[in-house]
Order: structure tokens, then C-alpha cells, then sequence
């Protein structure tokens, strides 16, 4: 395939604004904190379309789309799943977690609150929290990878493994410098576009082919069962994709951006254009997939997750097809970066100051996050090097690991004072080991999506060991009643 000369000028040029965003946020980059936190000073704005487009990453416009095609609104359940738990982690969560986090001295990672919401100086609930996050990112992050290659192997005929290694590169030049702000702003950026190419593409599409009531009549002519969504559904596969609604709770790169909201004033505010956002772009993800069974039927696509591409490609001039591929690579930009700097503030903060060097200074800080990113970063690119890859089963792996490990933790750990640490430990443990063995396993009970059995033997686990060891220490239930009386505050 030879490569369009205006599609890659259009893509040059979103990189370039990416970058810049990147400089300038790297200027305002002083410390640790404003590294992997920005300093607790994102609006609403930033922070809801930061939340939600590093939360949606490729499978938004690979992997949602791909499941449509293939399935057609069989696969709603999945979409409906999402946008219940993403709003009620916004409506239950962010503002509880923005005030413990302050509280809990001033947290600035998922690891450091559990570590000081419990008061554990032997340090091994910070251990293994990180360790999770190292597991469960690599995969993630090496997802979103194999989705820009993707992106450049289908639209400019690459080496899929150059492919791989140039989207790596374009995203951790910008992370390594600027961090979370660099992160959030060109999150916010990257989320524009997404939305933009989610509402373009799926109209142009369905306009192409007679409006929508002529699209739905040539998709039932095609099958019946892609209008039905019910179709070649069992309670355990609803359940399933329902199931994956449950992983807000705890994914880190998400709930971050609820501990660095410059005010609980701007959450509501934030709250209402997030799930805006998020709703929108599902259903408009949803429609392109719908679109593309009618529009490819005469020539089906080899590669499900490629229709959002294709559809880019034989609806636009080059120019524009430019700036909706360039969306693709928004979202995975959006996600990667956000999961490489968790990443990399597990490594920093969590392992080398708090295990080997606690006087470590500022810049010495910085300095080994910035060399994590790139460690990360490789180890994903390795992992994705598989051109077979199937972006949704990377994610959704990835995606059980986090909600099953530390969403039973988060949300108890914010609404119960008797919670204990070692309570917290089994939840973290037993909720990542469910997901992994469960992974394994299939046939019968064994098909439902590993995050709903680890979601729940987490929280039972973390209850009963709770209840069973010593109840929490003055100082720590005192600490409690703080947070619950600013809480109520605010």
C-alpha cells in the first residue's frame, strides 16, 4: 500500500500540537507531585475528558466498533455495563476519594493512599499494590500499543513491528517529560477529537447508505439477528459484558484524575460532561461498527477492529481521513500515557523512595519515573509483538485485574471504618489471583468474565478477614471521622 501523502501530513501535524502540549507542560513540571499528579489543579473540563478518554484508550474506535460488526446489537450489553459504572464511580467515588486522599497526607498514588488510609509502616501493602499495577499496566499499555500499530499497519502498510515501536515512541516522548499534566491537557485535546470523529464518521456512514432506516433494512436483509439483542445471548455472556462496569472501581489511571481535581466544587460540573462525553462516544462507536455491517457486507472485513479505518479511508479526502485516523491514535495516546505514568509513579514512589531511597531528592525522583516510562514502555512493546493480538482481550484482561484487585478495596476503604489493613491485603490479593487462575479456565461457570468472580471474592475476602483480626487502631478511626466530617463539608 503506498503511503497518502496529505493522510500523513494531517497525522504530522496533530503529533506536532501533541508534542508542544508536552513542552509546555514539562516547563510547569517541578516535583514528584506535579509529575504524577499534577499538582492537584485540574478543572473540569480536563479532568472529565482526561477521565474518560484515557479510560476509553483504542477499543473505543478498534474494539467496541469490531464487536459490533461481527455481532451487531448483540454486543449493546457491553457499552450499557461501562456507562452505568463509570457514573456511578463519578457520582460515589471521585469526591470520597478526592477528600481521604488529602487527608490520608496529602496521597499522591493508589499505592500511597492504601498505605496511609491504614497506616502500615511495614510497607507491604504499598509492595503489593505496585506490583499489581506493574502486571496488570504492562498488559494494558501493551493493548494499546498493538492498537497503533494496527492503526499504521492498515492505513500506510507498514512493518507491523516498525509499526509497533514508532507509536511507542511518539507516546512516551511526551510522558517522559511533562507527566500527568502533559497527560491530562493532550487528554483533554485527544478527547475533543475522539468525540468529533465518533459523532462524523457514523453519520457520514449511515447518511451513505440511504439514512438510518434504509441501513437497518439492509442489515436485517443481510441477518436478523444482528437487530436483536438477544441474539446468541446466555445469562452468563450479559452478565459478562454488564460485568465489566464493575472495573471503574479500581483502575488507577482513572481514579487518579478524581485525586487531582483542583476542588470537590468542580466534581458535579465535571461529572455531567464526562458522562456526556462517555455516552455520546459509546453510542457513536457503537453505530460505526452497525454502519459497517451493511456498508462492507459485499466485501467483509478480514479484521473486525479495522472498520472505524476503513471507514475513514473510502468516506473522506485524505486530509480529513487524516485527523479521524489521527482520533485513533488520540485514543491510544490518551490511554498509554496515563497508564505509563501510574506506572512509573509505582516504580518511583512506591518501590525505589519508599523501599531504598526515602531521601531521595525531587529531581532524583523524577528522574527515576522518567526511566521507569521507558522500561515499561519496552517490556509492553515485547508483549505486543504478536501482529494476532486482539485489542479487546488484552484490555479486557487487563481491565479484570484492576477493577477485582482494587475496586472492593477503594470503595470500602472509603464507606467502612472497620476495614483493616491485612483485610485490604487479602482483597488485593485474592481479587488478582481470581482474575488470573479464572482467566485459565472455560466451559460452564468458568465462561463469565473473570472480573465479576474477582470483584466479588475480593470484597467478601476483604470482610471477612476484616472481622476476623483486630479492629483498626484510634488513630486511624479518628482519621476516618476527619475525612467523613470534611467530607460532609464540602
Amino acid at each position: 500500500m503506498s503511503i497518502n501523502v496529505p493522510t500523513l501530513i494531517s497525522i504530522i501535524i496533530y503529533l506536532i500540537g501533541m508534542w508542544i502540549i508536552g513542552y509546555v507542560a514539562a516547563k510547569m513540571t517541578k516535583n514528584l507531585s506535579d509529575y504524577v499528579l499534577g499538582g492537584r489543579r485540574l478543572g473540569a473540563g480536563v479532568a472529565a475528558l482526561s477521565a474518560g478518554s484515557s479510560d476509553m484508550s483504542g477499543w473505543l474506535m478498534l474494539g467496541l466498533p469490531g464487536a459490533m460488526y461481527l455481532s451487531g446489537f448483540g454486543s449493546i450489553w457491553l457499552p450499557i455495563g461501562l456507562a452505568i459504572g463509570a457514573y456511578l464511580n463519578w457520582q460515589f467515588i471521585a469526591k470520597p476519594l478526592r477528600v481521604y486522599t488529602k487527608v490520608a497526607n496529602d496521597s499522591i498514588t493508589v499505592p500511597d493512599f492504601f498505605e496511609n488510609r491504614f497506616h502500615d509502616s511495614s510497607k507491604i501493602l504499598r509492595v503489593v499494590s505496585a506490583i499489581v499495577i506493574l502486571v496488570f499496566f504492562t498488559f494494558y499499555t501493551s493493548s494499546s500499543l498493538v492498537g497503533g500499530a494496527i492503526l499504521l499497519e492498515k492505513s500506510f502498510g507498514m512493518n507491523y513491528i516498525l509499526a509497533l515501536w514508532i507509536g511507542a515512541a511518539v507516546i512516551v516522548s511526551y510522558t517522559f517529560f511533562g507527566g500527568f499534566l502533559a497527560a491530562s491537557w493532550t487528554d483533554f485535546f485527544q478527547g475533543i477529537l475522539m468525540f468529533l470523529a465518533l459523532i462524523i464518521i457514523p453519520f457520514v456512514a449511515i447518511h451513505e447508505l440511504g439514512g438510518w432506516h434504509d441501513t437497518v433494512q439492509k442489515i436485517g436483509n443481510i441477518g436478523t439477528s444482528y437487530l436483536n439483542v438477544y441474539s446468541g445471548a446466555t445469562a452468563v455472556g450479559v452478565i459478562s459484558l454488564l460485568a465489566w462496569g464493575l472495573g471503574y472501581f479500581g483502575q488507577p489511571h482513572i481514579i487518579v484524575r478524581f485525586m487531582g481535581i483542583k476542588s470537590t466544587k468542580e466534581i458535579p460540573k465535571a461529572r455531567l460532561i464526562g458522562m456526556g462525553w462517555m455516552i455520546i462516544s459509546l453510542f457513536g462507536a457503537m453505530f460505526i461498527g452497525f454502519a459497517g455491517i451493511a456498508y462492507f457486507a459485499d466485501a467483509p472485513l478480514k479484521n473486525s477492529e479495522t472498520v472505524f479505518i476503513m471507514f475513514s479511508q473510502v468516506l473522506f479526502n485524505p486530509w480529513v481521513s487524516g485527523f479521524l485516523l489521527a482520533a485513533i491514535l488520540s485514543a491510544i495516546m490518551s490511554t498509554v500515557d496515563s497508564q505509563l505514568l501510574v506506572s512509573s509513579s509505582a516504580l518511583a514512589q512506591d518501590f525505589y523512595k519508599s523501599i531504598f531511597r526515602r531521601n531521595a531528592s525531587k529531581k532524583e525522583e523524577m528522574i527515576v519515573g522518567r526511566i521507569a516510562v521507558l522500561g515499561i514502555a519496552i517490556i509492553a512493546i515485547l508483549l505486543g509483538y504478536d501482529p494476532n493480538s486482539k485489542v479487546l482481550e488484552l484490555v479486557g484482561y487487563a481491565w479484570a485485574g484492576f477493577g477485582a484487585a482494587f475496586g472492593p478495596v477503594i470503595i470500602l476503604s472509603l464507606f467502612w471504618k472497620r476495614m483493616t489493613r491485612n483485610g485490604a491485603l487479602a482483597g488485593i490479593i485474592v481479587g488478582s489471583v481470581t482474575v488470573i487462575v479464572w482467566a485459565k479456565l472455560s466451559g460452564g461457570i468458568f465462561d463469565l468474565y473473570e472480573l465479576a468472580p474477582g470483584f466479588l471474592l475480593g470484597g467478601i475476602s476483604i470482610v471477612i478477614v476484616s472481622l476476623l483480626g483486630r479492629a483498626p487502631s484510634k488513630i486511624i478511626i479518628e482519621e476516618f471521622k476527619t475525612y467523613r466530617s470534611k467530607l460532609k463539608q464540602v
